[in-house]
């Protein structure tokens, strides 16, 4: 688990950068990073600028260009086409291998990210060293029959990597 700093993109990065050369010095074929770790959580009004969400993307860039010989799973704000999303790279060999973008978006409490994030729509299957995984964001487990849920059950996938952050205090 790390800190992320919201806004500081190049903090943010560093910070993962280090802890997946420690993970693969460790002999670990996968690390997960928390839920928007690549921007900071949460981020908020910062989602409404364009040059945040570009900043986001290019860290997520930079993350991948590091990312060599283990596979990592970094959270990030995702945007295409005028819509953001709360999303989740996957990345290894030094290339982000395939988004996914979190689909149950909780607007209760201290949560408001219907203001701020579409719902993605799909799950993508990944595999690392033969094994198979979903990727899901905090919400996305919570809810019984969501389209994760049936993701996993359809697509048999043996490991779910759920990422998550939550608000501090």
């Amino acid at each position: 688990q790390i800190n992320p700093t919201v806004g500081d993109f190049r903090g943010n990065v560093a910070k993962i950068v280090k802890y997946i050369e420690r993970a693969r010095a460790a002999g670990a074929a996968l690390v997960a990073f928390p839920e928007l770790a690549v921007c900071g959580y949460p981020p908020e009004d910062l989602l409404l600028r364009p040059r945040f969400l570009r900043d986001s993307l290019l860290a997520v860039q930079e993350v991948a260009r590091c990312c060599r010989g283990i596979t990592a799973v970094a959270g990030f704000a995702d945007s295409e086409e005028g819509r953001v999303f709360n999303a989740a790279a996957v990345i290894s060999d030094g290339k982000v291998q395939g988004v996914y973008r979190k689909i149950e978006l909780p607007n209760y409490g201290v949560f408001d990210e219907k203001r701020y994030f579409s719902p993605g729509r799909e799950c993508v299957p990944f595999s690392v060293q033969g094994t198979a995984f979903v990727v899901t964001i905090c919400e996305d487990v919570w809810v019984e029959g969501s389209t994760a849920e049936r993701c996993v059950t359809e697509r048999k996938a043996p490991v779910v990597i759920n990422i998550s952050a939550s608000p501090f205090h």
